[in-house]
């Protein structure tokens, strides 16, 4: 029997690539076929993922850009062949660079839209941009503004960095926007549903973990709305694109992303597995497995592993998730559900994380 191993990332333990890897160890010792297939959302991770799954033809740039609060960083930016570029908002303004320094109101995005601009300075035809993990809550400005837009105030200044700044925002000046986003294509892959504004948006239900308090939120929450306002004054954008799924995804980078610069908002699960061909490698499969380190009722909003589940319900493959932890009513998307190392502590299961699936992998296949 052929077995798909399509997990996303143990977060805090191991990336999907590992995490296959273990699942495919097990697999193997169990004595069946196995295909590592690592998936991602389009949060942390997602480039090693696309870069993994284009083999040889992959290469990294490592480009020196502006870090979430201002300074410099080195970020990767990712090729998958001559014309196909990745970035990954996490490299350059992701929340794991502020450790110790959350600054909501005054993170940007900048950087991020460098590594764009970058990749269109090479000659990329197509841009695949992962927006999870990000720092900032700026609607996409910083990114915006690297490409050449500018957000000026009523004097006719360009706006500090930070969402904190887009209160001010009096016009939007898009003649010297990128020329190269004229001819490229920008696919963002979001890893939530959240519309822009409002309670189940981008500042009240992501403010709190990026550092922003009740008051911070409605200084934030206030921006956001005022660029829509602008954008649809000054750039046409209709009024609905901040309601769409997604325009709240990375404080807003997913609106700014497509209302200033023309890029497409997909479902990162979706766009990542359509990348790295798991509906070919599921043809003819026996079993697939997936997980990631947590599994809950939230899981079928997008997530990896509801993806894969999907995918390989279409295929006719059942599918078995292997989760590090089991919270509430998992949905019935998979044949089963396994917690890993059921009884041991959370953090003991972190750390063993590699064993631990190797060895689920092996009782899934013992009992099939």
């Amino acid at each position: 029997m052929r077995v798909v191993c399509a997990p996303n990332a143990y977060k805090g333990s191991l990336d999907a690539r590992a995490a296959a890897a273990a699942l495919a160890r097990g697999v193997r010792a169990a004595g069946a076929d196995a295909v590592e297939v690592p998936v991602a959302d389009g949060g942390d991770g997602t480039l090693d993922v696309l870069l993994g799954a284009a083999g040889a033809a992959a290469r990294v740039e490592v480009l020196r850009v502006t870090g979430p609060l201002g300074e410099p960083v080195d970020a990767r930016l990712g090729w998958l062949d001559p014309g196909t570029a990745v970035v990954e908002l996490a490299e350059a303004s992701g929340l794991r660079l502020v450790a110790g320094r959350r600054d909501a109101l005054r993170a940007t995005s900048r950087g991020t839209g460098e590594l764009i601009a970058a990749a269109l300075d090479r000659g990329a035809a197509r841009i695949l941009v992962g927006i999870g993990g990000s720092a900032c809550t700026d609607g996409g400005a910083g990114i915006a503004a690297a490409l050449g837009v500018r957000l000026l105030d009523a004097g006719g200044a360009e706006l500090p960095l930070g969402g904190g700044a887009l209160r001010s925002l009096d016009r939007i000046d898009l003649r010297h926007r990128h020329r190269g986003l004229d001819g490229a294509r920008l696919e963002v892959a979001v890893d939530v549903a959240s519309p822009l504004l409002g309670a189940a948006g981008a500042a009240a239900v992501f403010g709190p973990q990026k550092g922003a308090g009740a008051e911070g939120i409605a200084v934030l929450e206030e921006g956001l709305r005022r660029l829509t306002e602008v954008a649809e004054r000054d750039a046409g954008v209709p009024a609905e694109l901040a309601t769409r799924p997604g325009a709240g995804s990375a404080g807003g980078c997913g609106y700014g992303l497509a209302a200033l610069c023309g890029a497409a908002l997909l479902p990162g699960a979706a766009l990542v597995c359509d990348v790295v061909g798991l509906d070919a490698a599921l043809e003819g499969a026996g079993l697939a497995i997936t997980g990631e380190g947590r599994l809950d009722a939230s899981t079928a909003a997008g997530k990896a592993p509801a993806e894969v589940a999907e995918r390989a319900r279409r295929a006719g493959v059942p599918c078995v998730a292997v989760a590090g932890e089991l919270a509430g009513d998992v949905p019935p998307l998979f044949a089963r559900a396994v917690e890993l190392g059921p009884g041991l502590p959370i953090a003991r299961r972190i750390a063993g994380a590699a064993a631990l699936l190797e060895e689920a992998a092996r009782g899934l296949l013992a009992t099939q």
